[in-house]
């Protein structure tokens, strides 16, 4: 199986597996024995909800088990800025509008576009990969097709 690229901060924010293990499936289940001592489950809504709430849990563990598992942490501290990898923060210009725009390439489960994380396996993550300072490059969006040139490359502390 694959191994998932995470940074060393996307791997430390996961800790929500612990919640999940050790607050909120206990919880539902304290909620599922309750809805069961009120008589009737065939037609007892708060049973099913809670139910429905616990395959929504074990799920939730599942995947993040998963993705433990998989994860493959990529060390930042000690890569050449001298071209775009995993985990390098960029700044590049769009060559149509002028303006300037810093992304970070992080693993697709860390991607957050609001606050400039951008998957490596996004259009432009893909087309950014390589590249050094002065390179163009092209990406095809929905709208249209972006030029970029790559202004930085540095890697922010963690």
């Amino acid at each position: 199986m694959a191994r998932i690229p995470i940074t060393k901060k996307g791997y430390e924010a996961l800790p929500e597996l612990e919640r999940y293990k050790k607050v909120e499936r206990p919880k539902n289940i304290r909620d599922i024995e309750e809805a069961r001592a009120h008589g009737d489950i065939s037609e007892n809504a708060e049973f099913e909800a809670a139910k429905e709430r616990q395959s929504h849990i074990d799920g939730r563990i599942r995947d993040l088990e998963h993705k433990l598992a998989e994860a493959q942490i990529i060390d930042t501290s000690n890569l050449s800025t001298e071209k775009v990898v995993f985990g390098a923060t960029v700044t590049v210009r769009d060559l149509q509008s002028d303006k300037e725009q810093r992304y970070t390439l992080v693993g697709q489960d860390e991607a957050d576009l609001k606050n400039g994380k951008i998957s490596v396996q996004s259009p432009v993550g893909r087309a950014l990969i390589g590249k050094r300072v002065g390179d163009t490059l092209e990406v095809q969006t929905p709208a249209k097709v972006a030029e970029y040139e790559v202004l930085n490359i540095c890697f922010e502390k963690t």
